[in-house]
Parts: C-alpha cells; structure tokens; sequence
C-alpha cells in the first residue's frame, strides 16, 4: 500500500508540477489567494476538499498554514496532504512534522505517509519515536516512510528496528530495510547496502516476500561476487527461491552466472533443469551453448526435448550434428523436437552445413536433408534437390518437389514448369504442380514469373495432352474426376497468381481455338481475386463461343458486382450491364437479386428499366418496391421512379401486429411499424422474425405473423408463416 501511495503521490507532484508551470506568476497569485480564502472560511467540506486538490497546482509556501489547518480533520486531511506533498519548499516538511506531534491514529498514518512521499531527512528523529510506538500501523508507517528517506540514519535506525521490533510492524521493517538498501546502493555505497540486504534476509521471522526482495537485492549488490549467492538459490529447495535465482540469473551479466546456471544443471530435478535451460538460453552469452548441447544429448527425455526447444533460437552451425543423429532416432517426440530445433536454427552458416550434407546423404537422414532444405528456404541446396527430383523412390523425388517449390529462382523455374506439365512419373504430377505454384507465388517479381509460365503455355503443341486427373465441381454441385492439359495446369497457376500479364493471358486463352483451354480461363476469371477481370467477363458473356461459357462468364461478372467493395454508380452499371447481357431471365433475376441486396438510387433506376422486359415485370418491380423501401422512398426521386414501374407509394398503417403459435403470441405490432415506409413490402431488419422481434415467443415450434393493417385508409387482414417476405396485400 504504501509503494503505491508514493507512485499515485509522485505522478500528483510531476501534474501539479507541470501545470503550475503553465501559469503566469500573476495569475498562480490571485488563484492561490481566492483558494487559501476558501479553506479559511465556512465554505461546505466539499468545496475545502476540491480546493485542496487545486492548491496541488497553485499553492507555495503561502497555503501551508491554512492547509496545515486541515491535518488534524479525519474528514479533510487526506486532501490537506494532497497539496502539501506537492508544495516545495521547506514550509511543507515542517507542517508535517510538527503535525506528526500532535495527530494519532489513522490521520497520523497518513500524515506519516506523507512525510515518506516528500523523503524529508530532518524527519528522522521524528520517525524515530514513531517506529518505537506501540500502534503497529504508526509504526509500520514510520518503518516504510525512513525507508522511503533511505539515508544513513535512517538505515541505523530501520537496522535496530528488525531485531526488536513486534511481530506485526516486522514486515513493514523489512520493507523499509530494502528501500533504504536500494538508496544506499544509489549513492554508491555498496558495502552498506549489502549488510542491510543481508540484515533482512537473515532476520528471524521476516515474511518471505521481503527475504526474496532482499536476497535478489543482495546478489545484485554484490555483482560479480554475488553468483555463490545465486547458485544457492538455483539450489535451493524452497521453489520461491529457486525462482528468485532463475529472475535474477536473467539479470545479471558475466560468465560466472552463466557457469552458475550450467553447473546447477547437475543432480537437478528434470522439470528444473527444463527451467535452467530456458534461462540459459535467455542470457544471450555464447558460453552457454555448451551444456545446452550436453542436456540435449544425454539428458533424460523430458530435458531433451528442453534443449532442443531452446537450440532453435540460440544454437548455431556447431548444433547440426547434434541434432541430425537426434532427428532420426526411434523415439517420435525427440526425433520431431530436434526437427523442428533444426528448421529453426539461425544462421547462414547452417545453412551451407546442410546443403552440403545433402550431396552425400542416404536413407531417412537424406529425406530429413530434403525437408529442412525446404523449410529453411536454401537456395544452395537447389542443384542438390533437382538430382533428387528424379530419385527412384516415388517419396523422394516429391519432397524434393515439395522444397524446389520453397526454394528455386526464377533461372530454375524451367524445370518445375517441365515437371509440371510434363512429369516423368505420372505420380509425380500433382507434388510437381503444386510446387510450381508455391514457387510462382513467392516469386519477388509475379509478373516476369508470369511471362514465363505464359511463353511455356504458348509454346507448348496443342495436341498436348496430360494424364493427370482432377476433381472439378460440375453445375449440379457433383465432383467429377476428368483429364487436365498441362496447358490448362499453366492457367490455373496464372489464375492463383493474378496480376496483369496473368489476366492478360486468361483473356487471350478465352477466345482460344481449344474447347479446354477456354473452360479453363473462364472459370478462372470467374474466381479473380480483383475487379480488373469485370470488363473482360462482361465481353465474353456477350461474345463466348458457346452458350455455356457465356452464362458462366456472367455469373462471375455478377460475382463482383455482388461480393466486391465497388462505388455505388459502379455496381449500378454493372448490374444494368449484366442485364442487357443476360440471355436468360434466370441470370437477369441473379443481376435484380444483387440490386436488392446493394440499393441505392441509381440501382432502383436500373431497376426501372428492367421491368420495361415484359418477362422481368413483376420481378423487377418487386425489386424496385424493396429497394425504395430501404433508402427512403418520399423521395421525389423515388417516387418518379416507382411510378414507371407502376407502383406508387402509398399510406400503411399497422394497426396490430402479433407474432406467435398456439395460444402465445407477442405483441410487435410497434417493432412492424417502425419498417413499414409506404409499400406494402416492408424489410425487416434481419430475415428472421425472431431477431427482428426480440426474441422467440413460443420456441421449438413454427410461429405465424398476423397483421392488420390499412393501405390508404382501406383495412387488410394477413398472416404469415415464420421468416416468410412481409407483403401486405392491398385491399380492393
């Protein structure tokens, strides 16, 4: 309690400080007059109490007196304190030390605290005799406020204090004790601050908090000589200290707290030596690396599997041995931790390790070389993995695959184009593709990356034909399994690119000769990930050589007119555009659907002009009535527009409204009202009842909406079923 009370009572000080600093001295004058004023006068507690803390920015010297009035007011004297922590100045300390003489109880513990706040040396002999009172909470003041001080006299007193004083005030001491210690060590006089962090720890009773304050002070103090202290902390029994040892092992710089954490490995529980590790690994000295790699390699599994979590961040080239012998041991867990301490292991120089190990191994250490070559991203092991590309073992020859994809350049990239397209072993197809599209996808420059893969395409013969299958979704939703031409392969990688020699392409591969080719570029323009593929969906679904390709194309123009951020004027045209396009009145309703879903004015205008085809009549104007419904339809816009479609708005009145099953309904007839806008289809807020009406009234079963209304003056009476459109019909 009383650290806090100095921290809040030193940001109060840097405040008033600060915005005392602010003001003109003649202003801070006539301030601090009108406020003195105050605490003189009759005014109500509550005014004196504010003005208190207002004199914590203007006060000086001149409202001491007033405020040292207030000190002995249980009431008043915390905001007395307030200020006359913050005033400089002598004036303040003495108010505080001859009040100190007269106050008791809870108001002398704060006056007390204060005295600690403004660490006033001539205090000490006051505080003297406070410690030795018999009320323990004056007392452990006095202790926590001389600490606070920290001074020579101080520290004799606080240092005589610990062996006689009572059980209860002993804490506080201890405290005390400490602070004064970390002052001492300040001033530079470390001896003194040593016995006194001995003097604590040693003392008969001290709560244990303050032994293990004091005790990582004492190692501290102490520096270099301080590590036999820490070793036996690292040693202790007692896991309060052994965690001290390891804080203060994170702390302390030179090779002997290294070679203290090392040796307390030895004859040390596995779950410590699990702690000791991550500490030596958090102390940044090289030194350490030694009986990290000696844990790791004869250590019980449990340590193992520290070491090796550690040798990730910290281990270098040295550590490979090591590790490889231990990635191909039987145990699983140890063979994956010291895997994934490899893929992690910094350093250029590892790199070249492994690569180079990759020339001549065999067997499963081969297979671990391939993967971590992948996973680690080295290039200098790309010669090495184009050999083992066509080892004969069919697992192989695809993690070599597999890390080509994570590492070869754009000079190799010819070879996964070939591996790709033309595999060697038909089992080899799809690693070899998807490695290629790994590559393309990191590659820095896309667009040089999709040239390539373009020049491959072109050149490659018509008549080239794959056996590779692919599962594609048909129009019905059925996976089918069919055949894929690399030249189609090379389109989908372009589609899964993006970017403009990438869109280019699929353009061009659209209006192909080849059947497949233009399947293929059209569903992945139907998938782009950037709304630069609309203009050419659009063309083609006016353009495309069989009807097929053409609603296809459609349906992805209509895609980002649906799902993509666009300006509003822009979906409008879309949809508008989608629509003199569309051969089908199924793909006209989809471009009306989006409308709906996105209205605006310009929307409802391309609305209008829908319904001028007689089969979209009633759609269209359907549409139009739910979009003048969510933007507002008393507009004279909207109320033009809606005429040409024949729907003039009118004046709905929902006169009861319930919604319900069996003999339970609620009452929403005020929550309808609040959405009719003059049409007899209302939007609700959500399509389902239950949220648009605050709950479900009868749960578990089918409810109905019942509703009575008038349009234009004429009375109507419907009922619908749960989440059904809410139109009212329009009386006769």
């Amino acid at each position: 309690m009383h650290k806090i009370h100095c921290v809040t009572m030193r940001l109060t000080l840097c405040a008033a400080a600060l915005a005392l600093a602010a003001l003109s001295a003649p202003a801070a004058e006539e301030n601090e007059g009108r406020l003195i004023a105050i605490l003189r006068s009759d005014s109500p507690r509550a005014e004196k109490a504010l003005t208190c803390k207002r004199l914590a920015v203007y006060g000086s010297k001149e409202a001491v007196p007033a405020l040292a009035a207030l000190l002995p007011d249980s009431e008043l004297t915390s905001w007395a304190r307030i200020a006359l922590e913050a005033i400089p100045g002598p004036e303040a300390d003495a108010a505080l030390r001859e009040a100190a003489g007269k106050v008791k109880g809870l108001v002398l513990v704060g006056v007390v605290n204060s005295i600690g706040v403004r660490r006033d040396a001539a205090a000490v002999d006051t505080l003297a005799g406070l410690l030795a009172t018999t009320d323990a909470e004056v007392a452990s003041a006095a202790a926590a406020a001389l600490g606070a001080i920290g001074n020579a006299p101080a520290a004799a007193l606080l240092t005589r204090a610990l062996s006689g004083a009572p059980a209860a005030v002993r804490p506080a001491v201890g405290e005390g004790c400490v602070l004064c210690a970390e002052s001492l060590l300040a001033a530079g006089k470390k001896d003194d601050a040593v016995k006194l962090y001995d003097a604590v720890r040693t003392s008969a009773g001290m709560p244990k908090q303050r032994v293990v304050d004091a005790t990582r002070g004492a190692i501290l103090a102490r520096q270099a000589d301080g590590v036999p202290l820490l070793a036996a902390q690292l040693a202790s029994a007692d896991k309060a200290m052994f965690a001290l040892g390891l804080t203060v092992a994170r702390e302390m710089p030179g090779a002997g707290v290294t070679a203290a954490l090392a040796a307390a490995l030895e004859g040390t529980p596995p779950e410590r030596q699990a702690l000791l590790l991550m500490a030596l690994a958090d102390r940044d000295d090289p030194s350490m690396l030694p009986a990290i790699l000696q844990a790791a390699k004869s250590g019980s599994k449990p340590v193992k599997l520290a070491a090796m979590g550690v040798l990730n961040r910290v281990g270098n080239a040295s550590c490979v041995p090591l590790l490889l012998d231990a990635a191909v041991q039987a145990d699983a867990d140890v063979a994956q931790a010291a895997r994934t301490a490899l893929e992690g292991l910094p350093g250029k120089d590892a790199d070249a390790d492994l690569a180079a190990r990759l020339g001549t191994a065999a067997g499963p250490m081969r297979a671990i070389l391939i993967e971590l070559a992948g996973r680690r991203r080295i290039t200098a092991a790309v010669p090495a993995l184009i050999k083992a590309a066509d080892d004969p073992d069919a697992g192989v020859r695809a993690a070599a695959l597999t890390a080509l994809g994570l590492t070869i350049g754009p000079a190799d990239l010819g070879f996964l184009i070939a591996r790709a397209t033309a595999p060697r072993n038909a089992e080899d197809g799809e690693p070899a593709e998807r490695a290629l599209l790994a590559a393309c996808i990191r590659m820095p420059d896309r667009e040089a990356c999709a040239a390539q893969l373009t020049d491959a395409l072109w050149d490659m013969p018509v008549s080239t034909k794959s056996t590779v299958l692919k599962k594609r979704r048909e129009s019905a939703g059925n996976w089918v399994w069919v055949s894929v031409s690399p030249r189609s392969t090379l389109l989908e990688i372009l589609g899964a690119m993006g970017g403009a020699k990438a869109l280019a392409t699929m353009v061009e591969a659209a209006k192909d000769d080849d059947a497949e080719l233009q399947d293929t570029a059209i569903r992945m323009l139907g998938q782009w990930l950037t709304t630069d593929a609309a203009p050419a969906l659009l063309e083609l679904a006016r353009t495309a050589s069989s009807p097929q390709n053409q609603a296809r194309a459609l349906q992805g123009y209509l895609r980002i007119a649906r799902d993509f951020d666009l300006p509003e004027p822009q979906r409008a045209e879309m949809c508008a555009a989608a629509l003199r396009a569309a051969k089908r009145d199924e793909e006209r309703k989809l471009a009306l659907d989006i409308m709906v879903k996105h209205p605006s004015i310009d929307m409802l205008r391309a609305a209008v002009e829908a319904a001028k085809i007689p089969a979209l009549k009633d759609d269209a104007g359907a549409a139009a009535m739910a979009m003048a419904q969510k933007v507002g339809g008393d507009s004279v816009d909207v109320r033009a527009l809606l005429a040409q479609v024949g729907r003039e708005p009118m004046k709905v009145e929902i006169v009861k409204a319930e919604y319900g099953a069996g003999a339970t309904f609620k009452d929403v007839t005020a929550a309808l009202a609040r959405h009719a806008r003059g049409f007899p289809l209302i939007v609700l807020p959500s399509p389902s009842y239950n949220a648009s009406f605050g709950g479900d009234p009868v749960p578990g079963v089918v409810k109905q909406l019942k509703i009575k209304y008038r349009i234009d003056g004429k009375e109507g009476e419907v009922s619908l079923q749960e989440d059904a459109p809410v139109l009212l019909p329009v009386p006769k």
